[in-house]
């Protein structure tokens, strides 16, 4: 598999798998065919592996740590936190106090079973803790050799630009698809004029934009989806044609609507890596060979017209939530 660059020294597969739906969110969950998505990968040659503290309230890291067992120099894990729950789940808000960073590295540590992350990311921006002294203190995971290289989540171009003057940061991580566009109103050419790579998550839209759902009530009962506004009544029909759009080149093209979707995003530059979430090995497999779905000028230009910025109807998260992206 090709790989990208994520600043100026980390190299990583030039697509990634998001391990969240592993734990919570989307449904029922199964560790062993989780466990087995994750070694697939690894055998197909994705190397970038993505967790986060909040996720399963832990159990994913745990999770990925048991898979990667024997098979740690393979990957470049990544994780993430800030986002704070209690111990039912429920959001408690954004800590980024150097404390609480320290602390929250060492419980990584301990969930993973590794004695060093890869790529160590803070999940949300604190509003309360200067950036200059959140990326200081992971700055000292760095220097003490429990990290390797740092990022942020959902960050502002300003509050990425701070953050560069403390220490390198290799990757920005927001979210990034053909139905949200809004990193490229600033953030994306904040990164590339300060060498900061570009990590896509939710590169499918969470997955609308494969056309799997064509109602709201096929959202499994347990499903994140069924409260977030874009999936959420009148706007899920609404948005129902946007997956049309790309079901229609896709058909075209011979490939999946998802395909085109991943290979819309890895068009839109050599720094950018989308890391496509599944819990299952036909789904992975269906992303990696997005890689090899090549979209012509003629054909990025239809997508781009067809999902100018704003295009889709809500809001990409719930009000609370929203409160926590920084702009």
């Amino acid at each position: 598999m090709k790989s990208r660059p994520l600043g100026a020294s980390l190299s990583v597969s030039a697509l990634g798998l998001g391990c969240m739906g592993m734990s919570e969110f989307y449904g029922e969950t199964n560790d062993a065919e989780s466990i087995a998505t994750i070694h697939r990968a690894l055998d197909l040659g994705v190397t970038l592996i993505d967790t986060a503290d909040m996720y399963g309230l832990g159990a994913n890291e745990e999770l990925v740590g048991r898979a990667l067992r024997g098979r740690r120099g393979h990957a470049v894990l990544a994780t993430k936190f800030g986002n704070v729950r209690d111990a039912q789940g429920a959001y408690l808000g954004v800590d980024g106090s150097p404390a609480y960073v320290r602390r929250a590295c060492d419980e990584s540590l301990r969930r993973l079973g590794v004695d060093c992350i890869d790529l160590y990311y803070q999940h949300r921006v604190d509003p309360k803790t200067p950036i200059e002294e959140t990326v200081g203190a992971m700055a000292g995971l760095v220097q003490a050799g429990k990290v390797r290289h740092l990022g942020l989540s959902e960050a502002s171009a300003a509050t990425v630009r701070r953050a560069c003057r403390v220490h390198p940061i290799a990757a920005l991580q927001s979210e990034y698809s053909l139905w949200t566009r809004d990193p490229e109103e600033n953030v994306l050419a904040a990164c590339r004029e300060l060498g900061v790579g570009f990590v896509a998550y939710s590169p499918l839209g969470r997955g609308f934009l494969t056309g799997r759902f064509q109602k709201f009530e096929e959202l499994p009962a347990n499903d994140y989806r069924r409260v977030n506004p874009r999936f959420a009544g009148e706007n899920f029909d609404r948005n129902r044609h946007l997956a049309e759009t790309v079901q229609a080149l896709a058909a075209e093209k011979g490939c999946s609507a998802g395909q085109v979707a991943l290979a819309w995003v890895l068009a839109q530059g050599p720094d950018i890596v989308p890391i496509p979430g599944t819990k299952r090995v036909r789904y992975l497999e269906e992303n990696v060979g997005a890689l090899a779905v090549t979209l012509s000028a003629v054909e990025l230009a239809r997508l781009g017209a067809a999902f100018p910025q704003g295009a889709a109807t809500g809001e990409r998260y719930s009000a609370q939530s929203m409160k926590a992206i920084d702009r």
